[in-house]
């Protein structure tokens, strides 16, 4: 049917291909009025060029990074979305695979495989797992991690989880309560295991429990603890070696105030000669080797550097 207002079924074409990145589907044009007779009559003139099956680009051939995604997801039909790494690079959290676009769709769909499009089938994909950035419809910010978490290494997962926080796209709290309603899918405990190390924290009492037997396994004397220094109250310090060690119950997610009065504490310390040094309640926890090697390892160079100077 033609367009409203005296328009032309072209120029509504090319108004709703302007707001898909310059693409638009065959069902999309069987729905203006447009019959495969008209379709072909406009691949043949050049304003119509395929990208993929069932998918044109509008006016010239090329398309930017959002108008493939937009021609793979349109390929697919009602109900698909950009997911897993190329949700995450549309996000700006992650990188897709190189070459390869992730798509959704409802189990129930029938559409075939695409070149170059890793489809997912998902059972009970739900209207809050599901938007749009830049009108491309994509997984939200939590169902990406999870499915990111279900299928990347750790570390890729926890430097998503850091953008996405960054970017406010999700808070390590949100992020936890939202996995209630995802119990038993992939990638639920790797993101509950990743949370935990980032807001895990000890009690005075346990935090001294489990770092003062570490603390004489690397060979050094107990530390004063609960003091203050610089107009700071320090979690452990040793006067006679000049280190000051503070620890963190949050790993990475600190207000900005929050790491201010830490880069000021640090620099205080730093400026009367004292060595600072951080540690998370996770690693005091659950990474004492490297929190025994690591102050053994200060402890030496502070040591050293105390040591006289041979004469030449």
């Amino acid at each position: 049917m033609a367009g409203s207002k005296g328009q032309s079924v072209d120029e509504v074409v090319l108004r709703l291909a302007s707001r898909q990145h310059g693409v638009i589907a065959r069902r999309q044009l069987l729905d203006f009025g447009l019959g495969p007779r008209a379709i072909e009559h406009r691949l043949a003139r050049g304003s119509l060029h395929v990208l993929r099956r069932g998918v044109y680009a509008v006016g010239r051939p090329e398309t930017d990074r959002d108008g493939r995604w937009t021609a793979a997801v349109l390929a697919l039909g009602e109900g698909a979305a950009l997911s897993h790494g190329s949700a995450a690079e549309l996000w700006g959290i992650a990188k897709e695979t190189p070459g390869r676009i992730d798509v959704s769709v409802p189990f129930e769909s029938r559409n075939r495989r695409h070149q170059r499009v890793r489809v997912h089938r998902r059972y009970g994909l739900r209207p809050a797992d599901l938007t749009q950035v830049r009108a491309i419809p994509v997984t939200a910010p939590v169902r990406t991690l999870l499915d990111l978490a279900a299928q990347r290494k750790p570390a890729i997962v926890e430097r998503a989880v850091n953008e996405a926080d960054r970017l406010d796209l999700v808070t390590p709290d949100g992020l936890r309560s939202a996995l209630d309603g995802y119990a038993g899918e992939r990638g639920v405990a790797r993101l509950r295991t990743l949370l935990d190390r980032r807001t895990f924290r000890l009690t005075d009492s346990e935090l001294e429990r489990w770092f003062l037997p570490q603390v004489h396994q690397a060979g050094l004397p107990l530390p004063l603890t609960g003091k203050r220094l610089n107009g700071f109250k320090v979690d452990f310090f040793w006067p006679d070696l000049r280190l000051v060690v503070e620890t963190d119950g949050l790993r990475y997610h600190r207000t900005p105030a929050q790491q201010a009065r830490d880069r000021v504490r640090d620099q205080a310390h730093l400026a009367t000669g004292f060595i600072p040094l951080r540690f998370t309640h996770w690693q005091v926890r659950y990474e004492r080797d490297h929190v025994r090697t690591t102050l053994l390892a200060v402890a030496r160079r502070i040591e050293a550097g105390r040591a006289p100077k041979l004469p030449s």
